[in-house]
């Protein structure tokens, strides 16, 4: 037997022992999936869900995590949950509005004033509506993550104000909402996947992008974009979703342990990302990008229009009525 037939044989067997012993343990093994890398944190968030999942439900039910797009990009991973071939996926609150249309108003720019009025909203009443929302398209949602504020990153020149996008090719999510904001604002939207993001900077396929500043990090886009205006234009959660045919499997206590998992890693969550952004800000300073704290004003005024875009639709236009309202109100 060669070296590496001995190998794989030893991780045969190491797989098989492995699932011999969830057997007889009876434990039920959900597998999740998402685009961003082990340090990113979000992932770091998911981990502690698992974490929990498995203590919670004493070792009766666990997590198996695939990170890095192993098995498919947004979009891919959400079709995944549909058809039932995958458990639960984190997807940016950008992504799911296609799936389910209610997400649309969290994309609008400049609609939350603070931290506390963003988690008054999503933690509360409203958000607990939003995640149900996608229950008859297939997909849970179990609660929010932190993703903190999307802001421009450029390779020539910094983004200082709504002038400075025009006749720039800006990378955006497969969002309409975020098409129609860098529209409004001047610049040229261009859908690239993010992992593809590094290669279309790199060749000149767009000229920017936007994101929050652990992506900006973790993705490595500061050894190229070397300006980084923190306008803070959308904040925009990421969402931890499951799919209904995973949901209706479970029991009454298997649920409860999942959505305790899922709410209790949270704040967890959110400690990591305050954390992550501090440093995330410093590297990439270190590595000689310049950010930039452009006056908002400007780029508010830009995008007034969206909103007004939603008057048509008396339910949506309701709910941002909520959200704005929501500002005032204590969790």
């Amino acid at each position: 037997m060669t070296v590496r037939s001995y190998f794989l044989f030893f991780i045969l067997t190491l797989c098989l022992g492995m699932t011999q012993c969830r057997q007889a343990k009876k434990e039920r093994v959900l597998k999740l999936a998402h685009g961003l890398n082990e340090s990113h944190p979000v992932h770091l968030g998911i981990l502690e869900m698992a974490r929990l999942l498995h203590e919670i439900s004493d070792g009766q039910m666990s997590m198996d995590v695939y990170a890095n797009g192993q098995l498919g990009q947004e979009r891919d991973l959400m079709e995944l949950l549909q058809i039932g071939s995958l458990d639960m996926t984190k997807v940016s609150a950008g992504a799911i509005e296609n799936f389910v249309p209610e997400f649309k108003v969290l994309t609008l720019p400049y609609l939350f004033t603070d931290s506390t009025h963003t988690w008054n909203v999503l933690q509360g009443p409203i958000g607990k509506s939003l995640l149900a929302k996608g229950e008859k398209y297939w997909l849970r949602g179990l609660c929010f993550y932190d993703a903190g504020s999307r802001s421009f990153y450029s390779k020539e020149a910094p983004i200082e104000t709504p002038d400075d996008l025009a006749g720039l090719k800006v990378r955006v999510m497969n969002s309409q909402s975020a098409f129609n904001m860098v529209r409004a604002l001047g610049g040229s939207p261009t859908p690239v996947s993010f992992g593809e993001l590094y290669t279309a900077l790199q060749q000149g396929v767009v000229d920017a992008a936007e994101n929050n500043p652990p992506s900006f990090y973790t993705s490595r886009h500061y050894e190229i974009c070397k300006h980084y205006a923190i306008d803070e234009h959308t904040t925009l959660p990421d969402v931890l979703i499951a799919s209904t045919y995973l949901w209706s499997s479970l029991n009454e206590q298997q649920r409860s342990w999942l959505q305790e998992a899922a709410d209790r890693s949270v704040d967890f969550q959110k400690q990591a990302w305050a954390a992550s952004v501090k440093e995330s800000l410093f590297e990439v300073q270190k590595a000689g990008v310049k950010v930039y704290y452009p006056s908002k004003a400007p780029f508010q005024e830009k995008v007034k229009g969206l909103y007004d875009e939603f008057k048509d639709d008396p339910v949506l236009y309701e709910l941002i009525e909520k959200i704005q309202q929501a500002a005032n109100t204590p969790k």
